[in-house]
């Protein structure tokens, strides 16, 4: 009895331990997404997430005032101002005035930079520039400086991205697209798993190992001849290829040997003796499917309702194959990706955008979560 208890508490601390990591792997990148969604792009390129919350050290260029902006103190030129010209509350820790060489001296020290010449920046960004002769031309002094700026966090990126132009039309897009793709194919695997599960019919077995193969075919393997053939049906009748209704039976299609599978294993572990008596009683198939089967399996329908909306929400290689790129088509993810550019470099953009695309699958999932891993367990340890 001891050992038994044993087992079993080493089975749940293992159990525990196992969810808590889990949580932390999902967590911890969650919380990185947020966090350099809110900072300024510049301190997102300086230093990491983990860093947000203390100082961040960078070094940057500038360059002077020109000649133009010289006075005459005390029988020298002198060219003063900020090199913070944008008013930023910074402190510089070293300048320097080669870039191969940018923090060769320390802030608040006098550079000799030749001829007479002495450059001085100082902790707050003020400089001194001096000469006993005249400077000339039109480019100011090259100057290099290591600085480090308190935490800054700011909505803009957020302001950026929802005012964007399109952002608000291709959100209800994506919304347009995920609902149907993920209500007709729990409609249809329902059907087909019930037919699976407890009617028999010729045939049954290899349809169900035909189901089972599609489960490993790659979605990028039939993306081209299903677009072949979308065109072909759209240049027979007249009409564009590249329609809701297009993208629609393509998630379906997609989406539906994994639905019927996971479908068909929870519907065969149903009673047999409620299906046994519901036919006794004078019902028919359809109505022991409407009345009692569908009930019964709303966890699975539910667990499958999430995976699906995950996965079409998600989703742009479907969305930028099926759909056009028009105002009125163009979904979420992929104005997303417009705005982020083709050179993918805007950090501040593609945090905030990554953020603002799972807010709405996390209202989903946690909406439906309490029947999640009830529906995904149930179906697996039964069968038919």
């Amino acid at each position: 009895m001891a050992a038994t208890r044993g087992k079993s508490f080493v089975g749940r601390f293992g159990v525990h331990l196992a969810v808590l990591v889990f949580v932390v792997i999902w967590t911890i990148p969650t919380l990185g997404i947020l966090v350099s969604s809110l900072r300024d792009k510049d301190q997102i390129i300086a230093s990491g997430w983990w860093n947000s919350f203390s100082s961040s050290s960078q070094t940057e260029a500038g360059r002077l005032p020109a000649a133009s902006a010289q006075t005459q103190k005390d029988g020298k030129y002198v060219i003063e101002g900020n090199v913070f010209g944008d008013g930023a509350k910074r402190a510089i820790s070293a300048f320097g005035t080669k870039a191969a060489a940018p923090t060769q001296y320390k802030a608040g020290t006098a550079a000799d930079l030749g001829d007479g010449v002495s450059l001085q920046v100082n902790a707050d960004g003020t400089f001194v520039l001096s000469s006993p002769k005249a400077f000339e031309g039109d480019r100011g002094q090259r100057v290099y400086y290591a600085s480090s700026a308190p935490p800054q966090f700011t909505t803009e990126n957020y302001e950026n991205v929802l005012l964007s132009q399109g952002i608000g039309r291709s959100f209800m897009n994506s919304l347009t697209v995920t609902i149907p793709a993920t209500v007709i194919p729990i409609l249809i695997a329902a059907f087909a798993a019930y037919a699976l599960a407890w009617m028999r019919f010729p045939g049954r077995a290899l349809l169900i190992a035909v189901i089972i193969g599609l489960l490993v075919v790659p979605l990028q393997m039939s993306l081209i001849p299903l677009l072949k053939l979308y065109n072909g049906v759209g240049t027979f009748f007249g009409v564009p290829s590249k329609t809701y209704l297009g993208i629609w039976l393509a998630h379906t299609g997609f989406g539906l040997p994994f639905a019927i599978y996971l479908l068909r294993s929870y519907i065969a572990g149903l009673p047999r003796e409620i299906m046994e008596s519901a036919r006794i009683d004078g019902a028919s198939d359809f109505e022991i499917f409407v009345k009692i089967v569908l009930p019964l399996s709303f966890p699975v329908l539910a667990s499958f309702a999430i995976f699906q909306f995950l996965w079409v929400w998600n989703d742009l290689l479907v969305a930028m194959v099926f759909l056009g790129t028009a105002p009125d088509q163009i979904v979420l993810t992929a104005q997303l990706n417009a705005l982020l550019g083709s050179r993918g470099g805007n950090w501040e953009i593609l945090t905030t955008s990554a953020f603002i695309t799972i807010i709405v699958p996390l209202i989903v999932f946690f909406s439906l979560q309490r029947y999640f891993v009830r529906g995904l367990l149930a179906g697996s340890v039964k069968g038919g």
